[in-house]
């Protein structure tokens, strides 16, 4: 069993080595930036499963350090959410496959809505239906699953989940994001805390 462990920690960690660093991260921020720093805009992360839980943190993470964000479940927009999306948003699409129904059936939804908004996709396939529909594809390297049986979404989700916390750290260093801006959205608990230290 240890030396399972270590295989695993050791496929992970060359999983997210392994993540393509081309221009996609530099131009998803620039997009970002213009969408919701210029036109008020805010980003719109949406996934299914695995990958929307990776979307929920991406967001959240997101709005605490300055740039407005929200998760918007699939499912649900079909059922009246599709109104939280502004003609000055940015959609954030996460899908291993790239060819997610809900997810496709999301941009018809959106497009029939405000025709040309701008999609930044996280896929594993960059050749997929979903990728085909974007202005910025990040692609995550495809790696092999750590599940046993090369099903269970383990690996795809690490390297989705590093993918999200390069374009907030990229963001917060485009925006110029301080200790004290952090305070005034974070008052609770212990970050709160340290960061009003910090101000």
């Amino acid at each position: 069993m240890e030396d399972l462990i270590r295989n695993i920690l050791d496929r992970e960690a060359e999983a997210v080595r392994n993540i393509p660093d081309g221009d996609s991260f530099l131009r998803a921020t620039e997009l970002i930036y213009e969408r919701v720093h210029r036109q008020g805009g805010k980003v719109i992360t949406s996934g299914m499963g695995k990958a929307g839980q990776i979307g929920i943190n991406i967001a959240t993470t997101f709005s605490s350090t300055g740039t407005p964000a929200v998760f918007l479940h699939p499912s649900e927009a079909q059922h009246g959410d599709l109104g939280v999306i502004q003609p000055g948003d940015v959609l954030l699409l996460i899908s291993n496959s790239g060819k997610t129904r809900e997810i496709l059936e999301l941009v018809d939804l959106a497009e029939a809505l405000y025709p040309g908004l701008p999609l930044i996709v996280i896929t594993g396939h960059p050749g997929s239906p979903l990728a085909r529909m974007a202005r910025v594809v990040i692609h995550t390297g495809s790696p092999e699953e750590v599940c046993p049986l090369g099903l269970t979404p383990t690996t795809s989700t690490t390297v989705m989940t590093v993918i999200g916390d390069t374009l907030v750290v990229l963001m917060m260093k485009k925006i110029g994001f301080t200790a004290a801006d952090y305070a005034k959205r974070h008052h609770g608990g212990y970050l709160g805390e340290k960061s009003r230290k910090q101000k």
